[in-house]
C-alpha cells in the first residue's frame, strides 16, 4: 500500500513547498487536487504535468489526481483527463452527484449514470481509470449507493473509492466489512481519515442536537486497525489517501499530518509481521 497525501490542506501554496513538506513528512506519494484555489486549477491544465514532475524530483509518487468532474458538459474534462495521461497520472477521482431532497433519486441516479458513460468512454480514450469517492449528501454516500453506480462499469476502467471516516460524520453510514464487500472488485483507493459525534445543545423542542468534527486516526470512530489488518490480508496495493482535515494553524495540521501517518504505518507494518508469522505457520 502507498501512503499518499491529499493536497487539500496546502490550499493554493507553491508545489515545491508541497514536495518539501511531504518528502519531509515520510511519504510515498502525492494525491494531487486539481480545483480552483488549489494545487492546480483546472482551466491550467498544462500545470499537471510541471505539478507531477516537480513532486517526482522529490522522490513522491503521483499514482492520483482528485477533481470535481461530475458533467462532463461543466468540466473541462478531456483536457484535465488528457493532462493526467500526459503526467503519467492514472487515478483520476470524480466529484459529486449530490442528494438535497429537492430531486427524486431515481433522477439524480439516472442523470449520474448518463454522465458516467461519456467519463468512461473519454477517459478510457486517454487511459486513465476512474474512481468514485463515498461522499456524504451525494447518491453515493455508502458502499450500497455507490455500487448501484458501479453495476456494468468495468473495474478497470471505473473504481471505488471508500472512505470510512466520511461515512462516520456524515451520511452513508454502515458496517465498514459490508462497504469494502459491496465494492471489492472495483476497489481503487482508500481514504483516510477519522471523527467523532458530539452532544450539543437540547433545542425547544426537547430535541438534543449533535455535531461533528474531524478527529486524529487514532482518536475517532473509524478501527482503522481493523481495515488496515483487512486490506493487508486481502493483498490491497493501492493509494492510501491521507486527508488531514483539520481546522486547526497549518503548522498544527503538519504536525497532526505526521502523527497519522506514523500510526498508520506502524498498523501496517504490524500487519505485515502477523501475515508473514501466518504464513510460516500454515507452511
Amino acid at each position: 500500500m502507498q501512503t499518499v497525501l491529499f493536497t487539500k490542506l496546502f490550499e493554493d501554496r507553491p508545489v515545491g513547498e508541497i514536495a518539501d513538506t511531504a518528502a519531509d513528512l515520510g511519504f510515498d506519494g502525492i494525491d494531487l487536487l486539481i480545483r480552483p484555489g488549489f494545487t492546480v486549477d483546472p482551466e491550467s491544465a498544462d500545470q499537471i504535468a510541471q505539478a507531477a514532475d516537480r513532486l517526482r524530483n522529490n522522490g513522491l509518487s503521483v499514482p492520483m489526481a482528485t477533481t470535481d468532474l461530475a458533467d462532463p458538459a461543466a468540466f473541462p474534462a478531456d483536457k484535465v483527463l488528457g493532462a493526467c495521461a500526459d503526467a503519467g497520472i492514472e487515478l483520476v477521482r470524480l466529484g459529486y452527484w449530490k442528494y438535497d431532497g429537492t430531486r427524486p433519486y431515481a433522477s439524480v441516479k439516472d442523470e449520474a449514470r448518463e454522465h458516467l458513460a461519456q467519463l468512461v468512454d473519454l477517459a478510457a480514450r486517454h487511459g486513465v481509470r476512474l474512481a468514485i469517492q463515498l461522499h456524504g449528501g451525494t447518491i453515493h454516500s455508502s458502499g450500497a449507493l455507490t455500487r448501484a453506480l458501479l453495476d456494468g462499469h468495468l473495474p478497470a476502467q471505473l473504481g471505488a473509492y471508500p472512505d470510512p471516516g466520511n461515512q462516520a460524520v456524515q451520511d452513508g453510514r454502515e458496517d465498514w466489512r459490508l462497504t469494502f464487500d459491496l465494492l471489492g472488485p472495483w476497489l481503487a483507493c482508500v481514504g483516510v481519515k477519522n471523527g467523532g459525534w458530539f452532544a450539543g445543545e437540547t433545542a425547544d423542542s426537547g430535541q438534543r442536537g449533535w455535531r461533528s468534527d474531524w478527529l486524529g486516526l487514532a482518536d475517532g470512530m473509524v478501527p482503522w486497525p481493523d481495515i488496515l489488518a483487512y486490506l493487508n490480508g486481502i493483498e490491497y496495493a493501492g493509494p492510501l489517501s491521507l486527508h488531514s482535515h483539520y481546522h486547526l494553524p497549518y503548522p498544527q495540521v503538519l504536525d497532526q499530518t505526521r502523527t497519522d501517518l506514523r500510526y498508520v504505518k506502524r498498523l501496517l507494518t504490524a500487519g505485515s509481521s502477523a501475515s508473514v508469522q501466518a504464513a510460516e505457520v500454515v507452511s
